[in-house]
């Protein structure tokens, strides 16, 4: 086995509340995870099936629009080829590769040439399935090639779910990098990594709050800190939250960012929100760039347990105390629930209009009117897939 090139180190758990430290976890060690807060109502298979192909009274189902003949539409996300914010070295870079997938560069130090790269739930498959042939197809394509993204130091995963965790894409990127790159995973995600990705000294799993120091040879050394997120997990028909789901926190020595991969903010008919977010605030004192998601979420009804909605988003944004959040998980594969009910075009334009209602609208993106997001505004805004917003 050949020595990692990226050094590991564990730092003391950042746990805001210690009797509730291992209420997610079923059996000692886990066997499987459980969302612990009255905020979550659990998804019955059966339900899944009879809302997705019954009759529904939210069930619209509206075509991805295209343009003339056939081409892109304009009402779509734009891509654009990244330039990876590589004029702006000394700021902290945030590139959307569509749906939850972002290359995040921190700010270079001043004896450095670039800064400490983090790719986040990276996927460029065409469906986000098992399967090639079947499942949802992207609609947006990625910006560039795995092979096009700059050399990336380290991986983190949210969960295990088809559109967050991309076999081929891992595979490739561990080809590409050799030892030079190491993977950062929930709880009992490290043993699929060593059977299909990496070696076991390239992965390191990690439970809410438990946080490393990540040193990046003579580039910057970074903490990454795994934190909770209220949703699920599974790749087969008989794995169901038996491998835990995360948001991730980057922090350097001027900087903050929070990804929070999938969440769900409150289920419908529950009696109070998830907590996790005003904690998340408490303990990190805020984020300059936050990264959420604001599709996929409909029907509500059935959906709102483990996706939120744009305007749940808006919350979050407000209670992790962000300076700046981006919105994601859109406009690029449709689910295959979600996409029986919602129009593609609704969720940016949702996170826009009740960013302006409370005058929060940063601009940017697919609703931003051709201008880049207002970096130099605190509020909410959207960027174009290949877009690289630096703060």
């Amino acid at each position: 086995m050949s020595p990692a090139a990226v050094t590991v180190t564990t730092l003391p758990s950042r746990q805001p509340d210690l009797k509730a430290a291992k209420d997610h976890h079923v059996g000692s060690p886990p066997t499987s995870f459980v969302n612990p807060w009255p905020s979550y109502r659990s998804l019955d298979l059966g339900a899944a099936f009879k809302t997705r192909f019954g009759t529904h009274p939210e069930k619209n189902f509206v075509p991805v629009p295209e343009g003339p003949n056939g081409t892109r539409s304009d009402q779509l996300v734009k891509v654009r080829k990244p330039d990876w914010g590589i004029d702006k070295k000394d700021r902290l870079r945030s590139t959307w590769i569509g749906h939850a997938s972002f290359l995040v560069e921190t700010p270079a130090a001043a004896n450095a040439e670039r800064g400490v790269r983090v790719l986040f739930d990276p996927v460029f498959a065409e469906r986000t399935s098992p399967v090639g042939f079947l499942g949802p197809k992207r609609y947006t394509p990625t910006p560039c090639s795995v092979t096009d993204l700059p050399d990336v130091d380290v991986v983190c995963i949210s969960h295990n779910h088809y559109d967050h965790l991309d076999i081929q894409t891992v595979q490739e990127l561990h080809r590409m990098r050799k030892e030079n790159i190491h993977f950062f995973v929930p709880l009992n995600d490290k043993a699929w990594f060593v059977r299909n990705v990496c070696p076991e000294n390239q992965v390191t799993e990690l439970d809410w709050w438990d946080s490393s120091s990540v040193q990046i040879p003579d580039i910057a050394t970074v903490t990454l800190t795994c934190t909770p997120s209220q949703h699920g997990s599974s790749r087969t028909g008989w794995d169901r939250d038996r491998s835990l789901w995360a948001s991730w926190t980057l922090e350097t020595d001027t900087h903050k960012l929070f990804f929070a991969g999938d969440t769900a903010y409150q289920a419908v008919s529950t009696p109070s929100p998830c907590p996790i977010f005003e904690q998340i605030g408490e303990v990190f004192g805020g984020f300059d760039l936050a990264m959420l998601p604001i599709g996929l979420f409909k029907p509500q009804s059935f959906m709102g347990g483990v996706h939120a909605a744009p305007e749940q988003s808006h919350l979050i944004h407000n209670e992790i105390k962000s300076k700046l959040s981006i919105g994601m998980h859109y406009g690029t594969v449709r689910g295959g629930i979600s996409g029986q009910f919602e129009d593609v075009t609704e969720p940016p334009r949702r996170w826009r209009e009740a960013a302006e209602k409370e005058g929060m609208w940063c601009g940017g993106g697919i609703e931003g009117g051709g201008k880049p997001v207002d970096v130099g505004k605190e509020g909410v805004g959207l960027c174009d897939v290949g877009e690289t917003v630096a703060v």
